[in-house]
């Protein structure tokens, strides 16, 4: 009795988990799967007769916005690994005993909530709004200037909203390097570039590799910021679905898009995982 006590019980602990995937994740994704194959509308019903056509039609009619969702994506990624670097950087060597402070600092605009957030940057981004009303004043920028629907107003607000899921993670792999590392380095008359790139940054690859997929997924398909900050001009494939699935109600469609996107970024996060070493990477967490 107590051997098979011992052996359901890491069963019973992943049950709970395990159904709220099942429920939440899996479910739903068969369900869209099963709907982005079937033809009909809501009017007269839907029939699941293996139709691929939504695929094709979908990817011809949107290629353009599913390859300004990647750009967008990437671009947006690489900005916050830009800015978020030098952040969490900062934060693990020099924090001191303010490091949860700073932390905190750092995920308290976060605290409001998502559309709140992209909507102030659409009042202080705007023609005469608080940055560049006065520039505007002053002669800096013409008075034609504008960054609200560019790709410009977009990138930044999908940079600005996910990068606290870049900076923690970078943060941790960070704050777990021995400082002694660092001073033996040192010790062994290497220069703090030498040292930076041959011992902080490899020991600093499983956050990088981390907050890349945590921020470069939801960059991609979001489409609040395409929304709210960008026109007819920038809109990305997350705002095509919404359309299709509220809007049109062509289900299968936006089941079909759902499905591409999806993966499109599963080929991507495998391709940089294969490029970065996932092996290395693992290895040099585990150390």
């Amino acid at each position: 009795m107590g051997r098979i006590k011992a052996a359901l019980t890491p069963y019973a602990l992943i049950f709970p988990g395990g159904l709220w995937l099942a429920i939440f994740f899996v479910i739903p994704t068969v369900v869209m799967l099963s709907m982005s194959l079937q033809t009909g509308n809501v009017v007269e019903g839907f029939v699941f007769d293996w139709n691929w056509h939504s695929y094709a039609d979908g990817i011809a009619n949107y290629h353009d916005q599913i390859i300004r969702s990647v750009m967008y994506g990437l671009v947006a990624t690489v900005i916050q690994i830009v800015i978020g670097f030098p952040v969490a950087y900062w934060i693990a060597f020099r924090g001191g005993e303010r490091k949860s402070m700073y932390l905190f600092l750092l995920l308290l605009p976060f605290l409001v909530s998502f559309v709140l957030r992209t909507i102030s940057w659409q009042f202080l981004l705007s023609d005469n709004g608080m940055v560049l009303g006065p520039l505007k004043s002053l002669g800096v920028l013409p008075e034609d200037f504008h960054i609200l629907a560019t790709s410009v107003a977009v990138i930044g607000g999908l940079a600005y909203n996910f990068l606290p899921f870049m900076v923690l993670p970078m943060y941790v792999a960070l704050e777990r390097i021995d400082p002694r590392v660092v001073e033996a380095a040192q010790d062994l008359y290497a220069s703090k570039v030498q040292t930076f790139l041959r011992v902080v940054l490899p020991l600093s690859l499983p956050g990088v590799f981390a907050g890349v997929l945590m921020t470069f997924v939801p960059a991609t398909s979001d489409y609040v910021n395409a929304s709210v900050l960008g026109g007819t001009g920038n809109t990305m494939i997350g705002n095509v679905i919404q359309n299709q699935y509220l809007v049109n109600q062509d289900y299968p469609t936006a089941s079909a898009l759902s499905f591409t996107l999806m993966a499109l970024l599963l080929i991507g996060i495998f391709a940089y995982a294969r490029a970065l070493g996932t092996d290395d990477v693992l290895e040099v967490a585990a150390r």
